[in-house]
């Protein structure tokens, strides 16, 4: 029995699949708060927010997450408060979600950004209050 056509065809598919290497990873290459996005833009950067502002934004810039999905999770003390899902449509995709806040939600918020397997990719904190 001649085994070479069977191998061969073993050969070659593995071989493909050490040249195009390893799969690149899904990562946030920026992510920020801030009190607007103009242009598809975070217009400042914003680690503190008095209780005059009602409304912040999360910005997130994500690579190597094509046809891929990821969600904005907004938490505190400890409550999910919302969670915005967006699909990623190309290699490099800007997202942003907002949350209104209310004059009696002082303290510390964190947005996580999480993938589709519930793995926090990164996670920030901003300061509500007076």
């Amino acid at each position: 029995m001649n085994r070479a056509p069977f191998l061969s065809m073993l050969v070659l598919p593995i071989a493909l699949l050490l040249l195009a290497g390893p799969a690149l990873a899904i990562e946030v290459s920026r992510a920020q708060f801030t009190t607007g996005v103009e242009n598809r833009e975070p217009v400042d950067k914003v680690t503190t927010l008095d209780t005059r502002h009602g409304k912040i934004y999360f910005f997130s810039e994500i690579r190597n997450g094509q046809g891929q999905a990821v969600t904005h999770r907004w938490l505190y003390r400890g409550d999910v408060m919302a969670e915005v899902p967006f699909d990623i449509g190309g290699p490099r995709w800007r997202i942003w979600s907002s949350k209104t806040l209310l004059p009696a939600w002082t303290g510390t918020w964190t947005v996580q950004v999480v993938d589709s397997n519930g793995e926090v990719l990164t996670e920030m904190r901003f300061e509500y209050g007076e």
